[in-house]
């Protein structure tokens, strides 16, 4: 039978933990991702039907404010031009498929 070490050291804890969010904090940027998340999906919404017969499981990166989107079968050559364009803005990718979702399960 194997013998167990006796040298049991504590676990620590986090790194920095005067860098933890709070829960206040947590909440809002969930619910700004929230919000952010459902204007991205209004737009996918709108251009989906169209672009799915042909476009399908295609990436289509999207930028809120203008409304406007780039799609390509290649998921860095989609970035790519949307970043060309938008410069750091937030952006959302999803596939142009009956979700959005971009991966598997």
């Amino acid at each position: 039978m194997t013998e167990l070490s006796s040298d049991s050291r504590p676990h620590r804890g986090r790194v920095f933990p005067e860098r933890q969010l709070s829960p206040e904090e947590k909440a809002r940027r969930k619910a700004e991702d929230e919000v952010f998340y459902q204007r991205c999906r209004v737009v996918f919404d709108r251009v989906k039907p169209e672009l799915i017969k042909e476009y399908y499981d295609w990436f289509i990166v999207i930028e809120p404010d203008s409304g406007d989107y780039f799609i390509d079968a290649n998921e860095d050559v989609a970035r790519t031009k949307a970043r060309e364009k938008f410069g750091d803005t937030l952006r959302l990718m999803m596939r142009i498929n009956e979700t959005g979702a971009c991966g598997k399960i």
